[in-house]
């Protein structure tokens, strides 16, 4: 299955810059096929870990989480850029190649002892997904595993959430 959804993945070369090997999810969302494949993969993985919420990390963690927390029958929490949530939040700062840039949750999202899956589409350097990850601490929730359709392991963003259970579906290497 997983080769399946890795060929439904479209490669765009110097995008958005050159020499960047973009990984471009839009194809496999749009196919019936490799989005029920992906979200059935891992719906399966993760049935019988009694998840309180899916995290999703904006944009593209909510196009798989939603759907994911409703076949786990668990809750959906958004993370988005600032200034998009309406209620009290927590935010975390994280570095980007040149600068920096922030994420927030809702203080009131996660309760102390959720057992909590965050989902994102791409784990490249690891720096939305460590942000992400320290949120769900702060609110004192349980992370079983941070997913990821694609993972870029030439880029080390597991090193960034080390300590963490890591899946990712689809590795792209020295590609």
């Amino acid at each position: 299955m997983t080769e399946s959804i890795k060929s439904k993945i479209r490669t765009i070369p110097d995008w958005p810059k050159k020499n960047i090997m973009f990984r471009d999810i839009t194809t496999l969302l749009k196919s019936p096929d490799g989005l029920k494949e992906t979200v059935d993969l891992l719906y399966n993985r993760y049935a019988d870990k009694k998840i309180d919420k899916v995290v999703g990390i904006e944009s593209r963690g909510f196009i798989l989480g939603a759907p994911l927390a409703y076949l786990l029958g668990c809750g959906f929490v958004p993370v988005r850029k600032p200034g998009k949530l309406p209620a009290e939040c927590e935010s975390e700062e994280y570095s980007l190649e040149y600068g920096k840039d922030k994420i927030e949750i809702h203080k009131d999202a996660i309760n102390k002892g959720d057992k909590v899956l965050i989902v994102d589409d791409l784990l490249a350097t690891g720096g939305t997904m460590n942000a992400a990850r320290n949120l769900v601490k702060k609110l004192e929730g349980e992370i079983v595993e941070c997913a990821f359709v694609v993972e870029l392991p030439d880029l080390k963003g597991r090193e960034k959430i080390k300590g963490e259970n890591i899946f990712s579906i689809v590795k792209f290497e020295g590609e």
